[in-house]
């Protein structure tokens, strides 16, 4: 089964950290049954069927559901999560960013997957149901949406990835599988999470968390790991907000420096045992509002059996609006280069089909571009761009370097000459515009003769009143923004 998380991460209070990891040294006395869990006789119940063993070598698609957060920080691509989280943003013409981890999913044969939503979630829960409904996911395979609700226990948001996932127990354990898979739905990346779960079974661990095979430069988020020879995690060091947190596991007092051990980076993806999750949360940890930053040093320190399994790919958390402009323009500068998906025929990217006319060029110049379907191209130049579905340029016009969303709808003649606000310039780039290393949100206005090639090189400008921003030198037009004739951004 896979849990898809789909909310924005919670601040959480350092001392609450602190609080929980107190009371896990104290109930550590209670593991005993916990520290020699092994896969073999695993027994699962709800109040629906009766109790049966589920074997440790059961296929993935039976035993495995996966948990996706589509959500990360509500700011970090802001303005394109001005109205839609993370994981609903457009990627390469035709793709949003969640499809990377439900397609993820669907190659490693886990066909059982819930999609927990909480802010902004109208596109992606909206995308998730069309897109994956009548995919052939077997007769018991499905993509679930769970948004964020009131009940007569619980009278508040998600607080977090664990109190999302304990509140939503009583529907994930509704299957017979053996481990929940912990993914954060905003991520780029490919992996066959089958390799992930037979290390997991094989080493015998109560949780195995996917770590990237080296420390990043910037500090991804999601703590970096301490390991030995054998990729046991040792320590787990997580930054507050206040100093750094080293969280020692309950067999290791060496120092974090110790040439004996490693450092990965956590990719916040966890593999974790049912009854484990279960004990986790509502146990040891009923407090927790966070999985990695409080529920995994947890676990750690109160003697779990916590795995890495070391990932070497391509890998892309979309931390910037620079992460995400350059991922996009990897994407069309080859096959071997970044995130290739789009072009492996043994793990296609998925996504929901639009039905669209195939792209109209007339006497257009196109290098090194990837275009979308049912765009319309006049006499216009294009470099190094990913198109979006309907895009509409104008002649003369010049887009260089630059990521276009296209458009929802097309735009009848009789609708561009309205008389309403912001019709007289219609959807799409018009006559004569230059746009260069810019990103153009979904149904932009962008009128006659506009420069938008931020020619005085401005890192950071917050100018969402006049309808964009520049993040890292990147302009950002925002989402049905209008740029009237004759600009210059």
């Amino acid at each position: 089964m896979v849990i898809l998380q789909l909310s924005g991460p919670t601040p959480v209070n350092p001392q609450a950290k602190f609080s929980i990891l107190e009371l896990a040294h104290s109930s550590r006395k209670h593991l005993t049954t916990l520290s020699s869990f092994s896969l073999p006789s695993l027994f699962i119940s709800n109040s629906q069927q009766p109790q049966h063993p589920i074997s440790s070598f059961s296929p993935v698609n039976q035993s495995v559901a996966a948990i996706v957060f589509g959500d990360g920080s509500e700011s970090r691509l802001y303005p394109l999560t001005k109205r839609r989280s993370e994981g609903a943003i457009p990627l390469g013409a035709k793709y949003r960013i969640v499809d990377a981890v439900i397609s993820n999913c669907i190659n490693s044969n886990i066909n059982k997957i819930y999609a927990l939503t909480q802010y902004n979630s109208t596109y992606l829960n909206s995308h998730l149901s069309r897109a994956y409904s009548g995919l052939g996911l077997g007769k018991d395979g499905f993509v679930e949406v769970i948004a964020a609700y009131q009940s007569l226990e619980e009278q508040g948001w998600f607080q977090g990835t664990a109190d999302a996932i304990r509140r939503c127990l009583w529907v994930l354990e509704e299957h017979q599988v053996s481990e929940f898979l912990v993914l954060p739905g905003h991520h780029l990346y490919r992996m066959d999470y089958q390799k992930l779960v037979e290390v997991h079974r094989r080493s015998q661990a109560d949780i195995t968390i996917a770590a990237l095979n080296s420390t990043r430069d910037q500090d991804p988020g999601f703590g970096t790991l301490k390991v030995n020879s054998v990729n046991e995690v040792a320590e787990f060091h997580v930054k507050s907000e206040r100093e750094p947190m080293i969280v020692p596991s309950a067999q290791s007092s060496q120092a974090f420096n110790d040439n004996a051990y490693r450092k990965l980076s956590s990719m916040g993806i966890y593999l974790v045992n049912r009854d484990i999750m279960t004990k986790l949360l509502n146990e040891y940890f009923p407090q927790a509002n966070e999985f990695g930053t409080e529920v995994i040093p947890g676990a750690i320190s109160i003697g779990m059996k916590v795995q890495a399994y070391a990932f070497d790919g391509y890998w892309e958390d979309m931390s910037s609006i620079s992460a995400f402009y350059q991922a996009n323009m990897e994407c069309i500068k080859g096959l071997n280069m970044g995130y290739n998906s789009f072009y492996d025929k043994d793990a296609p990217l998925y996504t929901m089909p639009r039905y669209l006319p195939p792209s109209t060029i007339i006497d257009a110049v196109i290098t090194d571009s990837v275009v979308g379907d049912g765009c319309i191209l006049n006499r216009c130049k294009i470099k190094g761009t990913v198109l979006g579905m309907r895009t509409t340029i104008g002649e003369k016009a010049i887009i260089e370097d630059s990521v276009i969303m296209g458009s929802d709808i097309y735009q009848k003649d009789y609708i561009q000459r309205s008389s309403k606000e912001g019709m007289a310039v219609p959807i799409g780039i018009g006559d004569e515009t230059h746009i260069k290393k810019a990103i153009i949100d979904k149904n932009a206005r962008i009128g006659r003769n506009v420069m938008i090639i931020n020619k005085d090189n401005v890192q950071e400008s917050n100018r969402e009143a006049n309808g964009y921003i520049i993040s890292g030198g990147i302009v950002v037009v925002l989402e049905s923004a209008v740029i009237p004739d004759g600009s210059i951004l």
